[in-house]
């Protein structure tokens, strides 16, 4: 895990806990990292409830409710996605925030509307959907840890935030 992972997951973990909520995961290119950075912390049980690893497209329609019309509307890899992944996240483990990550990590597979490196973030808390795309440069393990540490921070600043 990466070391910048542990102050956010430390205030994540108190933001969940001061509210009584627990979080769930939906991860594509990430495959499990950011639940495995999660379940690292002691007494996570306490507020991760569980993590989704939606891989495949056939996955994220069985899992998490996808419609598969976006996936062949958009592509996985897009802003419609990455939000049903999210809201579709916390519809499946009744909990009140979750994540989703959606993206080409590479080294193959990018194009030239969606390079190696683009990743879709997309959060729901307390029923509110927001989602992102970044950027991230470097290899396969680079994009991949770049976009755990997004999407936690992304998450703990929602949770943080919420009214």
């Amino acid at each position: 895990m990466p070391p910048a992972v542990w102050p956010v997951l430390a205030a994540l973990s108190a933001a969940l806990l001061a509210r009584r909520w627990r979080m769930a995961t939906a991860e594509s290119c990430t495959g499990g990292l950011v639940a495995a950075c999660c379940t690292s912390l002691a007494g996570s049980s306490d507020w991760f409830e569980r993590g989704f690893v939606t891989y495949s497209n056939a996955a994220k329609v069985a899992d998490l409710g996808v419609d598969d019309r976006l996936i062949a509307t958009h592509g996985a890899v897009s802003e419609p996605v990455a939000r049903a992944m999210a809201r579709g996240a916390a519809a499946a483990a009744q909990v009140q925030a979750t994540l989703a990550i959606t993206g080409i990590a590479g080294p193959s597979g990018g194009s030239a509307a969606k390079p190696v490196g683009t990743v879709w973030f997309g959060w729901c808390v307390d029923g509110q959907v927001q989602a992102q795309c970044q950027r991230f440069d470097g290899d396969r393990a680079a994009v991949r840890a770049a976009a755990v540490e997004y999407a936690l921070a992304g998450l703990c600043a929602r949770v943080a935030g919420a009214a």
